[in-house]
């Protein structure tokens, strides 16, 4: 890969894997509209791992306290705010899990063109101003049960449609649940651990089966850049969310789902 490429990528996927216009739409749109060769599986893995590196070591601390208060509870039985937290995040993860395994084929092969992401970019981007301006906005993440991690983790089963966007429609669900924006924001930062986890190993597993040379400067330039881009996307989205709200990101998406239909 040459430098540009790499470059507008992994700066790509780092703003996009968090804020909720959908990360997969611009890594598919990107290549077709300059007219770039598909980075490829590995590339994508590798800015898949700096992604989650940056939310790793940007929520190090509230992981730390949800691990450890998770394992108090499987000893004695007992729970607090954090160990609650912690199973609303396994809980989340079940269903968006299991529709990868069972889906991952057709959305690779059948959901990727331009049309499937315009309508997602455009519906799920006005259910995110609807949920937005109709939330209590209430409620911190601490406090769902494990029928809002539920309801939450098959709305992150649609991010499978490209376009949808993983954050935007678990933030979606959490404002519906009557989260506050910066509390649904938090807890799909945390959902996003588990699976870009397990998409990554399985993606790794994939590539372990290919034949082609590796490009491995691609791969680290990719990996780094990703995760300073994405680090540093979620600490200011998450200063400025309450400010700003989701307006500017349910525009955005009117417009490049508009454009993608008009031009595409």
């Amino acid at each position: 890969m040459e430098l540009l490429p790499i470059l507008l990528l992994a700066i790509l996927q780092g703003l996009t894997e968090f804020l909720p216009i959908s990360s997969s739409a611009h890594l598919i749109l990107l290549p077709r509209i300059v007219g770039w060769v598909d980075q490829g599986l590995a590339f994508d893995v590798a800015v898949h791992v700096g992604t989650l590196s940056a939310v790793i070591l940007y929520l190090r601390h509230e992981i730390v306290a949800i691990a450890r208060a998770w394992f108090r509870s499987l000893r004695s039985g007992q729970h607090t705010d954090n160990s609650r937290l912690a199973w609303a995040v396994i809980i989340g993860t079940l269903p968006a899990g299991f529709a990868g395994l069972m889906l991952n084929e057709i959305v690779e092969t059948s959901l990727r063109s331009p049309v499937v992401i315009a309508i997602a970019t455009i519906a799920f981007g006005l259910l995110l101003w609807w949920a937005d301006d109709r939330g209590k906005r209430a409620r911190i993440e601490q406090s769902l049960g494990w029928k809002d991690a539920l309801i939450i983790g098959f709305a992150q089963a649609l991010a499978l449609i490209p376009g949808t966007s993983r954050s935007g429609i678990t933030i979606t669900a959490g404002l519906m649940r009557g989260l506050t924006r910066p509390a649904a924001a938090r807890f799909s930062f945390l959902l996003s651990i588990p699976i870009i986890l397990a998409a990554g190993m399985l993606k790794g597993v994939e590539l372990t089966q290919q034949t082609a040379a590796v490009d491995w400067r691609a791969l680290m330039l990719g990996a780094v850049i990703s995760g300073l881009s994405a680090y540093l996307c979620i600490h200011f989205f998450l200063k400025l969310l309450e400010r700003m709200g989701m307006l500017p990101f349910v525009v955005y998406r009117l417009l490049l789902g508009g454009v993608l239909l008009l031009f595409l």
